[in-house]
């Protein structure tokens, strides 16, 4: 089967990756906001504050979705895997997913 998790936001994001170490994600937050950082004044889009702009664009690269096979019941996530919900607004408010599973039945 197939499970299907798709986030509704445009500030926030999706992904897999390593999910031990709570260095990978202190890591890939360093990361990314070194290369796509708040405060650059050739960002128009700041309505609702510095780190909105920087916010749709890592949404963007991270992507709104993930899809994971299911196998005898559970998700077949690799050893080390997991999903993350990327936060990329300094106060994000409630998020939404959408989950859908698809076969994999058994009685």
């Amino acid at each position: 089967g197939l499970c299907h998790v798709f986030i509704q936001h445009t500030s926030a994001s999706l992904t897999l990756n390593e999910n031990a170490d709570p260095n990978v994600r202190h890591d890939m937050e360093t990361f990314s906001n070194h290369y796509i950082p708040e405060n650059e004044e050739y960002f128009l889009h700041i309505i609702e504050g510095s780190d909105d702009m920087p916010a749709h664009i890592k949404s963007s690269l991270f992507g709104a979705d993930v899809m994971i096979p299911i196998t005898n019941g559970s998700l077949a996530l690799g050893t080390w895997q997991g999903v993350w919900l990327g936060e990329h607004r300094d106060r994000g408010g409630n998020r939404n997913l959408i989950i859908t599973l698809q076969g994999d039945a058994y009685a």
